[in-house]
């Protein structure tokens, strides 16, 4: 796998600890862009601290369920958030200070991993310790891709850019390799967060597309459900 400047070929090339970026519906998966504003000062702090290190941040979101506002009105007080059990690594490739305090960052995702615990906080953002072994296939590139339906993955995008009056560059897709174009889909489907994690817990690039696949015809039965019935008050 290749990601900016720095090839990972195997799991020993990738840290046992990682800084992590709790943030809620955000997907990032192998081989996939994900850009970020990040303007908190414990999150600035961990960008700097990457970028004078090994560019490595774990993206993972706040365990299903968790609301922080809720807390605080039990408790009284803020919360540092559970987290979900699986993430993914992302290299830091490209960065802009804004002038203002803020990074503009770009990350592109390398593998995914299992959160062994929670580390001791030394510093202002928080750390975790990472297991990849269940996810080695993310690093070799293509891994599974001759398991994906893509025909059907293909014909359901359409179903979805129909029902929603939306277009797509069909040459583009026509053209990309089935890992990104799975990849690239899921990290931009309009899904929410356990939609948005049950695709990155997918085992494998098959089950993930079918995943999507099976996701997107729940959101347009509902939708069709939704439109019928209005028909039917009328």
């Amino acid at each position: 796998m290749q990601a900016g400047n720095a090839l990972y070929e195997t799991i020993a090339d990738l840290p046992l600890s990682l800084p992590v970026f709790p943030l809620a519906e955000a997907l990032l998966l192998p081989r996939t862009q994900l850009p970020l504003n990040v303007f908190e000062p414990r999150y600035v702090d961990m960008i700097d601290a990457a970028l004078s290190s090994n560019r490595l941040i774990a993206m993972v979101q706040p365990a299903l369920g968790y609301s922080e506002s809720i807390y605080e009105e039990a408790f009284g007080k803020p919360a540092v958030p559970p987290l979900e059990t699986v993430g993914c690594v992302g290299r830091l490739t490209s960065f802009q200070e804004m002038g203002d305090g803020r990074y503009l960052i770009t990350l592109q995702g390398i593998c995914r991993f299992q959160i062994v615990q929670e580390l001791a906080a030394t510093q202002s953002f928080r750390r975790v310790e990472c297991d990849y072994s269940r996810f080695v296939g993310d690093l070799q590139v293509g891994s599974g891709e001759e398991n994906v339906d893509r025909d059907g993955l293909l014909r359901t995008l359409r179903s979805y850019l129909d029902a929603n009056d939306l277009e797509a560059d069909w040459d583009s897709i026509a053209e990309a390799e089935t890992e990104i174009l799975v990849n690239a889909l899921c990290a931009m489907s309009p899904y929410g967060p356990k939609e948005k994690q049950a695709l990155l817990e997918a085992l494998d690039l098959s089950t993930r597309a079918e995943t999507l696949i099976a996701i997107t015809e729940m959101e347009l039965a509902k939708s069709r459900g939704s439109n019928e019935g209005g028909s039917t008050l009328q």
